[in-house]
């Protein structure tokens, strides 16, 4: 469910004071079609101080151009998978309309060229949905002070590219990743999914690995997305039959 906002131009305030911000730059807009993620996203901007009035919450490229239409905002939370193209081009837009907007990418897509692509784009950092809620928020605390939080995963990627010479040339879309799965796949997602063999429900997974039960449930839906399942037994089977499960 999208936030109500106000239909006429109104722009960017600081909203409130935070004992680690002076002041919170508002509205927010945050691009993301998971509702697990969206819940995610919402608790940890309002730990920061956000009211929900200040949070705008869209689940495609079509509805951000809407709301994009109808007023400016201070910061951009952004997805790359989304239902109707890759949120590589909604950088693009955000960027080219306000260079100065942090942009900061919340996704589970981890490959090389989705990196430097997103980066290129405009992006001013990048991080793993995989990370905790101390970690994400402060991602968003580093590029609200204008800095440039890059997940340590990310950068090791981009060091690799470096040392190779630089990105790519083609652009490929970036698709579930299904044709690599052992690839997509991140470490912590292959233990959650060990975990879920053994007949372990979300809060036991929680439980077990110290994490909140809703951080389990985001990752248990980013592991059905990469794995096209829609259930625990299919992406347990498809997980064994990439060798990823003894």
């Amino acid at each position: 469910m999208n936030n109500s906002i106000d239909k006429s131009p109104v722009a960017p305030t600081s909203i409130r004071m935070n004992r680690d911000l002076t002041l919170l730059p508002g509205p927010v807009l945050v691009v993301e079609d998971e509702a697990f993620a969206q819940l995610r996203l919402r608790d940890v901007l309002m730990s920061l101080g956000y009211p929900a009035e200040a949070l705008v919450f869209v689940n495609s490229i079509a509805e951000a151009r809407t709301v994009l239409r109808e007023q400016p905002f201070a910061m951009a939370l952004i997805d790359i998978g989304l239902p109707d193209g890759s949120g590589i081009d909604l950088i693009g837009i955000l960027h080219k309309h306000d260079p100065a907007l942090p942009i900061l990418v919340i996704s589970a897509w981890s490959t090389e060229q989705v990196i430097v692509d997103a980066l290129q784009a405009g992006a001013t950092g990048y991080v793993l949905k995989e990370r905790d809620e101390i970690e994400i928020s402060l991602s968003i605390q580093s590029a609200l002070r204008g800095g440039a939080p890059i997940d340590p995963f990310v950068a090791k990627h981009i060091l690799k590219l470096i040392g190779a010479g630089g990105p790519r040339q083609e652009k490929p879309v970036p698709q579930p990743a299904r044709q690599d799965v052992g690839c997509a796949l991140t470490s912590r997602e292959i233990e959650i999914l060990s975990l879920v063999s053994r007949g372990l429900s979300n809060r036991e997974i929680a439980e077990t690995l110290t994490l909140s039960r809703l951080t389990v449930a985001c990752h248990v839906k980013n592991i059905y997305k990469k794995l096209a399942v829609s259930s625990r037994t299919q992406a347990v089977f498809e997980a064994r039959s990439h060798g990823l499960l003894p």
